[in-house]
């Protein structure tokens, strides 16, 4: 069975918004840093430890803005932000611009699935990653059945 999906654009704000929530998530540790940066408070008691560790986390988010920003802006990427429709079946994803143009995504190349309470999230690297919500999905039927191949290829439980 193939599931064939409606035409869905993704937003680049939300791209942007994903991509950030994604790589607080993946580099979690990087707090920790700041946090020890803050401890330096009881070798020389000054509150500029705080303020330094702040900027310092500030300007580390801000990178990772300005690079998904800028994912958004690049003309290689802008066929991402088009309006696509997709056609999976166990064997891979088929992006589809339209009846001619697409590009496959072999499973191999997702490396983990979150199931969000109205999309599935395919996370291909930090930036790059497949958002289908749940309402471009013709039927439930179909929605399950994405479910199923995400469970046999054991990228969700």
């Amino acid at each position: 069975m193939i599931i064939k999906t409606k035409k869905y654009q993704l937003p680049t704000g939300t791209y942007i918004k994903m991509g950030l929530i994604n790589i607080i998530k993946e580099q979690w540790w990087v707090i920790l840093i700041a946090l020890a940066i803050c401890l330096g408070f009881f070798w020389i008691a000054s509150i500029w430890w705080f303020i330094g560790a702040i900027i310092a986390y500030g300007l580390y988010v801000l990178f990772w803005a300005i690079q998904f920003t800028g994912v958004t802006q690049m003309e290689q990427n802008k066929v991402i932000f088009e309006k696509l429709s997709y056609e999976i079946d166990s064997r891979q994803i088929l992006m589809k611009l339209n009846v001619r143009e697409g590009m496959p995504v072999q499973w191999n190349m997702i490396k983990r699935v979150e199931m969000t309470k109205d999309a599935y999230v395919l996370y291909m690297s930090k930036a790059q990653f497949i958002h289908l919500p749940f309402r471009i999905f013709n039927s439930d039927n179909e929605r399950k059945f994405m479910e199923t191949i995400l469970k046999r290829k054991e990228l969700i439980k």
